[in-house]
C-alpha cells in the first residue's frame, strides 16, 4: 500500500520529471492516454476476434491505431504547450496554467475514457465505432434519453460510473504530477520549449507529406469494422463533427468530374430520352408520361422502420412477416429493392424526393433544401392534391417536420394530434395508434373528396424494441428483441391493410409497403450490400400480382407511383418509372454507407472510397468477391454520386416552373 501511494511522488521526483518541469504533465497525460486507448483497442479487437482473424489485420490495427492515438493526444495537448511556453517566459502565468492544465488534461481523459466505454455498445446497433450518427443523436435528447433508460439501462450504469471514476482518480493522479520548475539552464530550456512544440505538432499531423493524416491513410481492409478500429472513439466523433462543419461535397472524397460529364452520364443511364432533357436551369428535368391515363389515383406510402429483408421470410429472410409476405403475393413485389443508406432520413430522401445519395447528411437534415426543394409531395400539392405526413412520435426528430412543411406537405399529424394512444414507448404510439390515426385521416380525405398523398411512418421496429403485450407469439426468449419489433410491426401492418380494404378509400388508392433501411447495417464488407436489400410491395385495387426480379433502386419508387397514379409533369428526378421496360444494363442501386459509395449492377458493384482507388466485386453466395474494376462503370458510379453534391449546391434540384396538368380520361 505505501507503495502505490509513493508511486505518483516517485515519478514525479524522476530525473525526466526534474528536466521537463510544467511539460512533465503533459508527458504524463499523453502517455496515460496512450495507454488506456492501446488497451480499449486491444479489448475490442480481442471481442471481434472472428473478423481480426490474421495477425497482419492485428498489427494494423495496432500500429495504424497507435498513429492515430499520437495525432489524437497531440491535437489535446497544443494549448496547453503553447501557454506553457508562455509561462516559461513569463513567471506570472505558471498557477493559471498549472491549473488551466489539470483541468484540461483530466475532462478530456474522461472524454476519451468515456466514449471508449460507450464503443461496443455502439458497435453492436452500428457496426461501426461512434461517429457523426453519435453527435445527430446529441440533438435529439427527449428521444435518445427516452430509449437508453429504457433499453439500455446496464450500458448507462457502466458508462456513467466509468465518468465517475474517471474524473475523481484521473484528476487526483494528473493534479499529483504537476512539476513547477524544470532544473535546465535557459538556453536548454528554449530547445525544450521548440522540440515539444515540433513533437507535439508533427504528432498531430502524423505525416510529413501534403496531407495530415485522415482515415483513410490507416484504412487496410475491405472489412469496415477493422478499420473502425484502427480509429479511436474520440478521433472518429471528432472527425465526424469537422465532416458535418464542412459538409464536403462528394467531389472532396471521390475526385471531380467536369459537370457537363456528370450531366451526360446520368442522362444517359437514364431510361428518358435525351432531348427530353431540355430545361436549361434544371439539367435533370425532363417530361414523364404516366403509364395509368385516367381519373388520377391517391398515394398512400407506409414506411417501414428499419425492416430489412433478412426479417422478411418472403425475400428468404425470418418467419416473422406473414402479413407481409401475403402482400407480397397479392400486390407488385419487389425482390430485388436496395436502400440507398443506413438511417430513415436516407430512406424518405430516397423514398419522397428520389434524391441520389451523398456523403453528406441526408437533404432532409441539410440547409439549403429546407425549401422549394422537390419531393412528390411538392409535385403533388401542384396537382391539387392534400399531402400529408402521420407519425407515432414527435415529428420535428431528425427536422422531418421542418423539411416536409417546406416542401409541398400540407399537413403534419404527429402523436400530439392523435385520437387515441394506446401503448406509446419511447419513440411515440405504437404502430397499432398510429395506423389507427392513419385510418381516421384516410376516411376524412376520402370524405372530402380531394386527392390526397399521405406518408405513414412506422416506429416500433426501433430499439429498444417496445409494443404492447398480447399481439404476437413471440420468436425469442426475451421479449424485447429486434425479431419481436419486426413480428409486432407485420402485425399491426396486417391490422391496417385489413381496414383499409373494406373501406371507401380503397378504391381509390394506391399503396406501397417499404422499408427504410435494415435495422443494423453490418458486415465485413466495405459495403455491406446484403443489409441494404429492403422489402417494396405496391398494392391496390387495380394492382396486379407480380413478382419483379430486376434490380431496383429505393430512387426508383417515386417515378413509378407517379406513374401509377396518372400524374403525368416534369421532374427532376433520374430514378426509373418501373411500369416500362428497363434494359439490363441500366438496372442499378445505389448505396452509400458511411463515406463509401456503391454503384450495383446486375453483374458487379463498384465502390468507391475516399482518397483511395476505386474497387470492384461481384457478389457470389452473399459475400463480395474482388474483380477487375471497369473503367466506364466507375465514371457512372462517380457520375451518379457526383451529382447528388452538385445539385444540392447549385440548388439543381427543385419543382420545374414548367408545369404539365393531364387532362382525366375516364
Amino acid at each position: 500500500m505505501d507503495l502505490i501511494c509513493q508511486a505518483p511522488k516517485t515519478l514525479k521526483n524522476s530525473k525526466l520529471a526534474q528536466f521537463l518541469g510544467p511539460y512533465w504533465l503533459t508527458f504524463v497525460f499523453m502517455l496515460t492516454a496512450l495507454m488506456a486507448l492501446t488497451l480499449s483497442r486491444m479489448s475490442l479487437a480481442s471481442w471481434q476476434s472472428d473478423r481480426v482473424s490474421t495477425l497482419h489485420d492485428l498489427t494494423a490495427i495496432l500500429v495504424g491505431g497507435l498513429r492515430v492515438d499520437i495525432s489524437l493526444v497531440s491535437y489535446i495537448v497544443v494549448i496547453p504547450t503553447l501557454l506553457t511556453i508562455a509561462a516559461l517566459v513569463m513567471p506570472r502565468l505558471l498557477l493559471l496554467v498549472k491549473w488551466f492544465s489539470i483541468v484540461w488534461y483530466s475532462a478530456f481523459l474522461c472524454l476519451v475514457v468515456y466514449l471508449e466505454v460507450i464503443t461496443p455498445t455502439f458497435i453492436n446497433e452500428y457496426d461501426l465505432r461512434p461517429n457523426r450518427l453519435l453527435i445527430e443523436y446529441l440533438i435529439y435528447p427527449k428521444e435518445v434519453m427516452a430509449m437508453l433508460f429504457s433499453g439500455y439501462k446496464l450500458e448507462i450504469f457502466t458508462a456513467t460510473t466509468s465518468l465517475f471514476l474517471t474524473s475523481y482518480f484521473g484528476f487526483k493522479w494528473l493534479k499529483s504530477q504537476w512539476v513547477e520548475r524544470t532544473n535546465t539552464k535557459i538556453f536548454q530550456r528554449i530547445i525544450l520549449c521548440i522540440t515539444m512544440l515540433f513533437i507535439v505538432l508533427l504528432g498531430a499531423r502524423s505525416s510529413l507529406g501534403h496531407r495530415p493524416l485522415n482515415p483513410a491513410m490507416v484504412s487496410f481492409s475491405t472489412d469496415h469494422l477493422l478499420n473502425a478500429l484502427v480509429l479511436n472513439s474520440t478521433y472518429s466523433a471528432a472527425f465526424a463533427i469537422k465532416q458535418m462543419n464542412l459538409e464536403n461535397s462528394a467531389a472532396d472524397f471521390y475526385g471531380s468530374m467536369p459537370q457537363q460529364d456528370i450531366y451526360q452520364s446520368v442522362r444517359e443511364h437514364s431510361i428518358y430520352p435525351l432531348e427530353s432533357f431540355n430545361e436549361q436551369s434544371l439539367p435533370t428535368a425532363s417530361f414523364k408520361q404516366a403509364s395509368y391515363r385516367g381519373k388520377p389515383k391517391n398515394l398512400v406510402i407506409l414506411l417501414q422502420e428499419s425492416l430489412g429483408a433478412r426479417f422478411v421470410g418472403g425475400l428468404g429472410g425470418l418467419p416473422l412477416t406473414p402479413n407481409l409476405d401475403k402482400l407480397m403475393q397479392q400486390g407488385w413485389n419487389f425482390n430485388e429493392l436496395y436502400a440507398t443508406g443506413t438511417r430513415s432520413v436516407r430512406g424518405i430522401e430516397a423514398v419522397i424526393t428520389g434524391f441520389t445519395p451523398t456523403p453528406s447528411r441526408a437533404v432532409v437534415k441539410l440547409d439549403k433544401s429546407q425549401k422549394d426543394f422537390f419531393t412528390i409531395a411538392s409535385l403533388l400539392k401542384r396537382h391539387d392534391y392534400h399531402t400529408q405526413f402521420i407519425y407515432g412520435g414527435e415529428s420535428h426528430f431528425d427536422n422531418m417536420k421542418s423539411f416536409f412543411l417546406g416542401n409541398g406537405f400540407n399537413q403534419i399529424v404527429d402523436s400530439d394530434d392523435f385520437d387515441n394512444i394506446e401503448f406509446e414507448g419511447s419513440w411515440g404510439a405504437s404502430d397499432e395508434d398510429l395506423y389507427n390515426q392513419a385510418h381516421l385521416e384516410l376516411n376524412e380525405l376520402h370524405k372530402q373528396g380531394t386527392p390526397f398523398f399521405s406518408l405513414v411512418f412506422t416506429s416500433s421496429n426501433h430499439s429498444p424494441f417496445e409494443y404492447p403485450d398480447n399481439k404476437i407469439v413471440q420468436f425469442d426468449a426475451e421479449k424485447r428483441t429486434r425479431n419481436h419489433a419486426a413480428k409486432y410491426a407485420d402485425y399491426a401492418l396486417g391490422q391496417f391493410i385489413e381496414k383499409a380494404k373494406h373501406s371507401d378509400y380503397w378504391e381509390d388508392t394506391i399503396f406501397l409497403v417499404v422499408a427504410d433501411h435494415d435495422s443494423r447495417v453490418f458486415g465485413a464488407e466495405l459495403v455491406p450490400v446484403k443489409h441494404f436489400q429492403v422489402p417494396g410491395v405496391i398494392i391496390g385495387k387495380d394492382i396486379k400480382p407480380r413478382q419483379d426480379n430486376r434490380l431496383v433502386s429505393q430512387i426508383d419508387l417515386a417515378p413509378t407511383l407517379l406513374s401509377l397514379m396518372g400524374i403525368s409533369d416534369v421532374t427532376p428526378m433520374l430514378g426509373h418509372d418501373l411500369t416500362k421496360e428497363i434494359p439490363l444494363d441500366k438496372q442499378r442501386a445505389l448505396m452509400q454507407y458511411d463515406k463509401n459509395f456503391a454503384y450495383m449492377t446486375p453483374d458487379s458493384i463498384t465502390v468507391l472510397q475516399p482518397h483511395l482507388p476505386p474497387r470492384a466485386f461481384t457478389r457470389q453466395n452473399n459475400e463480395l468477391v474482388k474483380t477487375k474494376v471497369n473503367q466506364s462503370i466507375i465514371n457512372r458510379a462517380k457520375a451518379h454520386v457526383l451529382f447528388g453534391s452538385l445539385a444540392y449546391n447549385n440548388q439543381l434540384y427543385r419543382l420545374s416552373k414548367e408545369k404539365y396538368l393531364n387532362e382525366s380520361i375516364n
